[in-house]
């Protein structure tokens, strides 16, 4: 399995974690796209600083090649499953630890 084939199923599995696991359906509300255009240029950033300086570096043959900031396009989903999973936990546990 190389880079491009995981950061995608992250993606997916991120939203299948949303919508069916934790229900929460963050995908779906305004906040979230409203938070994620927030946190994505400092994803970007830290992308090219990390990539362009060789810090992080991809076998051209795990990815595809597109890169946006320096960083192959697969950072960016990899990027929205982290974030959306993380908050999409986050509320889940907050509702939790509410009600108990």
């Amino acid at each position: 399995m190389n880079y491009t084939q995981i950061a995608f199923f992250a993606f997916l599995a991120s939203i299948l974690f949303d919508i069916a696991i934790t229900r929460i359906n963050l995908i779906t509300r305004k906040v979230f796209w409203t938070s994620y255009a927030i946190i994505l240029p400092f994803q970007l950033l830290t992308n090219w600083w990390l990539t362009s300086r060789n810090v992080v570096m991809y076998k051209p043959d795990a990815i595809i090649g597109w890169r946006i900031a320096s960083a192959p396009i697969e950072d960016l989903f990899f990027g929205f499953s982290l974030i959306l999973s993380v908050l999409s936990l986050w509320i889940f546990v907050g509702k939790k630890t509410q009600r108990a």
